[in-house]
Order: C-alpha cells, then structure tokens, then sequence
C-alpha cells in the first residue's frame, strides 16, 4: 500500500507536467521554458500555487493575479492521472510491469486531452511512446494470448515479446490506416487522422495485438455511441462534425492493462 501511494502522489506531479505538455505541445512551445505561467494573463505561476489538485482547490479554480478561471482540465488531469499509477500499483505491485503501464497510462492521458483541446495528437506522445513500447518489450515481456501459441517455444522469450510488439503496433494501425484510405477513396473526405493511427500503433507496441484490438473496439463502441448522442443534443452537423475519436481510443487504451490479465 505504501508504493501504492508513493506512485499516487507521482501521478499527481506527472500530471501536473502532462498539463504544461498538453498546453504547449501543440502550440509549438516549449515544455521547459519559460516557467508555467497562466493561459490568461502570461504571469509566472509560483511553486506555492503550482501544487497538484490543491492549489486548485485553494484557488478556488482562479489565477491568483488576473481572477481568470483555470480550466478544469487541469485538475481533471492531475487526479486522472495519480489515480491510473495508484491502480496499477495495486494491481501489478511495485514491478517493471507496473512501471511500464504508469508510463503508458500518462502517455495516453496525454493524448486524451490533447485531443480533446486542440484536435491533435502530438508525435511527441505517439511515435516517441511507440519508441518507448518497443524498446520495453525486450525489458518488459509483452505476452499477446493471439500470439504466444504461434511463438512459445520457436523464439527465446525476449524476441517473442519483440516480436509480439512489433506485431501489436503493425497490424493494427495497418488496418486503421487502410480503412481510412477506403474511407477517403469512398467519401471523399478524410474520416480518420493519421494520429489515430500512430496513436493505436503506440497502444500496441505496450500492450500488444489484443491491447490494440481491444482499444479499437472498444473506443469505436464509445466514439459511436456517445459521439452521436453529444451531436444529436447539441444540434451539430454530423456530416462535418470532427469527432475526438483519440480521445475514445484513450479511454479504451486506460483499461486494456487492468482487462488483458483477465483474457489470458
């Protein structure tokens, strides 16, 4: 329970930082310099009113300087996030496994709500963290049920969990990438971003063919569902409106690690 905490208040600190990422990221600047600073009025953010959920509440969601309100995605963020490496603490324990998924739960949180503000999908997030995915397979065995009948035995375990996340970021997005293309050749429009598919190759490359289908399917279910009721309530034009869709795809992706245990 400790490093369940311990992983908790890290959470609560990365998504402090995921916060200035998803702000700066896709407006070009950079997450280093200048210090965080407020949207509104551009003056720096003391350490004292830069603490994770509390300032926030102390604040009363307001700058201290301008009495602008601070989104609250910042909060939103900051909770998600110490909430997904306290689970996965009590899930996996205090293991590389664990570490792995923190890493992977930040890194789709990241896209969530990027997507949601701003409609992009950063490289920064997707083909770094599908870098990182397939550099942690050889660390972290990646154990796809589809695969593991086909590969035990014929490969050492390291290249079988490669191999395995090589296929778990290829296959997927292959197929995403070629369904757009239909889509387009058909429509005439573009009804998937390229984003979505980097974004499913990374899901991959973590969690593996059954990670990435189940994210497909399942953030496919969410994104139809919910994205048409959100359309019908708000009188928008479903023919033009753009769809979050990585936003969904995020919301499946935080599930898979605590789902696949359950499918092997």
């Amino acid at each position: 329970m400790l490093e369940a905490a311990l992983a908790l208040i890290a959470g609560l600190v990365i998504g402090s930082f995921l916060n200035v990422c998803i702000y700066r990221i896709p407006r070009d600047l950079s997450v280093v310099r200048p210090r965080s600073f407020c949207p509104a009025c551009d003056h720096p953010i003391a350490w004292y009113d830069n603490v994770p959920l509390w300032s926030y509440l102390a604040l009363r969601g307001r700058c201290r300087h301008c009495a602008k309100p601070i989104p609250v995605r910042y909060p939103i963020v900051e909770g998600l996030t110490g909430a997904a490496f306290f689970l996965l603490l009590l899930k996996y324990g205090p293991t590389l496994v664990a570490a792995k998924y923190c890493l992977f739960s930040a890194l789709v949180i990241g896209l969530i709500f990027s997507d949601l503000e701003t409609l992009i999908l950063p490289n920064e997030f997707t083909l770094l963290g599908l870098a990182a995915g397939l550099l942690l397979a050889a660390l972290v065995p990646v154990r796809d049920f589809y695969l593991d009948w086909f590969l035990a035995g014929r490969l050492p375990d390291q290249a079988v969990s490669i191999v395995e996340s090589l296929l778990g970021a290829a296959l997927p997005s292959l197929l995403l990438w070629g369904l757009a293309g239909l889509f387009l050749l058909i429509r005439h429009k573009e009804g998937l971003g390229l984003g979505d598919v980097k974004m499913v190759a990374m899901v991959g490359a973590f969690t593996g063919l059954a990670g990435a289908g189940l994210t497909v399917m399942i953030g496919s279910l969410l994104g139809t569902v919910i994205g048409l009721i959100y359309v019908y309530a708000t009188g928008k034009n479903v023919r033009t409106y753009e769809l979050p869709f990585g936003a969904f795809l995020g919301a499946a992706a935080l599930a898979v690690p605590f789902l696949l245990p359950a499918l092997r």
